[in-house]
């Protein structure tokens, strides 16, 4: 789906999945209530973009957190939901403070999954933070799992500056599924939050262009480019039926990026522009607005037809 890789744009997500570690129990440290280190540092700027910090030179070195601005917005995140936001992250050393990364860098939020390899610290901060809040937590070695607090630098701490833009409701569309008119593809909706399926393993020729069918019509919004969307999708070659990729097969999780802007296919950006939120979408996409004559890996090759069941899940 995406130009380069399907994975997540790296700078940010990899250091929250380094502060997150690999899971297990954390320190008791990692749950210290608001204030030490957290009370110190001077966050500025809006919320809605990259904040600026202010940090004094001795480095604490013991998790903390602070809600900076409540929010008004939905419900607050809570364990095992996902919820949506941009976050900023610095390396407090006491010298340089570097700007490990931040999503506002990135092209837009992304989405998180609160489970427990996510640090208590930062856990703490989305269940007091709704929808438009800002929270801050320092993430220290206590906030890791103990197997993995002697591989931890010292003298250092990271800093995350967290702004919550929405914690999504279900991971599927919901509604009556229509049957998408479109010869040689099949799908079939079980409803509820389970997966729907999609067959590609068919005679006919494929469309030579875009075509774009609603399957369930949402409620919500239409998207608009230059917004990221979270959706689950599956995705699969005309003809063969062969899954290249889908969100259902890695556990159902859904995924976000942005839409309209070409950082997806031509497909993708063409397709889905302007399709409501909670819509289910089937898209056939012709090569030319895929991967093109090059194709991608293993299995798409430049002459393929791809063809995408494409949940619209929010648009922020």
């Amino acid at each position: 789906m995406r130009r380069r890789s399907m994975a997540v744009l790296a700078a940010v997500p990899l250091m929250f999945a380094a502060a997150c570690g690999s899971g297990g129990d954390t320190a008791t440290g990692a749950s210290s209530p608001a204030g030490s280190g957290a009370t110190e540092l001077q966050v500025t700027g809006e919320i809605g973009a990259k904040p600026n910090v202010v940090f004094p030179a001795k480095v604490v070195e013991t998790s903390s957190y602070k809600v900076l601005t409540p929010g008004t917005a939905g419900e607050t995140a809570k364990l095992g939901t996902n919820v949506v936001a941009n976050f900023t992250v610095f390396a407090w050393d006491g010298k340089e403070n570097k700007l490990a990364g931040s999503t506002y860098d990135e092209g837009g939020p992304q989405v998180i999954t609160l489970n427990e390899q996510v640090p208590e610290i930062l856990r703490k901060g989305f269940a007091e933070t709704k929808s438009g809040g800002r929270f801050l937590s320092v993430v220290a070695k206590d906030a890791l799992p103990q197997e993995q607090q002697a591989q931890a630098p010292a003298g250092q701490s990271q800093v995350f500056v967290v702004d919550v833009v929405g914690v999504p409701e279900g991971n599927a569309a919901q509604g009556t599924a229509a049957d998408p008119g479109l010869a040689g593809v099949k799908v079939e909706n079980p409803g509820g939050e389970t997966a729907p399926k999609l067959t590609t393993k068919t005679k006919e020729k494929a469309p030579k262009e875009l075509v774009a069918k609603t399957v369930i019509k949402g409620a919500g919004p239409e998207v608009k480019s230059g917004q990221s969307i979270l959706v689950q999708y599956a995705g699969k070659i005309w003809g063969s039926d062969v899954e290249f990729d889908s969100s259902w097969s890695r556990g159902g999780q859904p995924i976000m990026f942005q839409i309209g802007t070409g950082k997806v296919i031509k497909g993708w950006d063409q397709g889905l522009v302007g399709v409501p939120v909670g819509s289910r979408v089937l898209l056939s996409i012709p090569p030319d607005l895929g991967y093109g004559k090059a194709g991608s890996g293993d299995k798409i090759k430049g002459t393929d037809t791809l063809v995408f069941l494409v949940d619209v899940l929010a648009a922020y």
